[in-house]
């Protein structure tokens, strides 16, 4: 028999072994028949009146926030002028909504009106110091941003660097729309 068998052999009878054995009586406690086992309610999970039950961010209310970045408080839209090899600038707002979707609309200046439209999910890295975007399309990268305040992120490189530059890879949250 090889050492291949053998082994395969002797891993296969110790767990037939294994799952035949029981847990012994004599060490479990003796039950006392004059203590009921307390009862346990259980927990509503009712929506909140201002939800409804198929709401896709019941899920979010509930969750710890992660990372120390709380995300239905740092939802909202952020926007600015990114530095463009071969334009003037690309003017670029970016969605950050509260169920973990995102929208980025980058609108190319002196262009012809060339844009480009990115939908995914959003997730929280690097203990709320750093954001990645999760394109719904797979021919996009991943593109990370710097958390900078609850009012700005910055750009990173393909690798989650500061991008070395003297040029302004920041966008700031917009104003609320009323």
């Amino acid at each position: 028999m090889t050492n291949r068998i053998l082994f395969t052999t002797t891993v296969l009878a110790a767990a037939i072994a294994m799952a035949g054995c029981k847990p012994s009586t004599d060490a479990a406690a003796p039950e006392d028949s004059a203590t009921p086992a307390p009862a346990v309610a259980p927990v509503a999970n009712e929506p909140a009146a201002d939800e409804h039950p198929t709401d896709v961010l019941r899920e979010v209310d509930n969750a710890p926030a992660p990372e120390g970045l709380d995300v239905r408080a740092f939802a909202g839209s952020f926007e600015g002028t990114l530095p463009c090899a071969d334009c003037p600038g690309i003017d670029s707002t970016l969605t950050l909504n509260a169920d973990g979707t995102y929208s980025l609309h980058d609108a190319y200046r002196e262009s012809d009106g060339a844009t480009n439209d990115v939908t995914g999910t959003w997730t929280v890295e690097e203990a709320g110091k750093r954001i990645r975007l999760d394109p719904n399309s797979k021919q996009d990268q991943d593109r990370l941003y710097e958390v900078v305040s609850d009012d700005e992120l910055r750009m990173l490189d393909i690798d989650g660097n500061p991008i070395e530059s003297g040029l302004d890879y920041s966008l700031h949250r917009a104003p609320a729309a009323h």
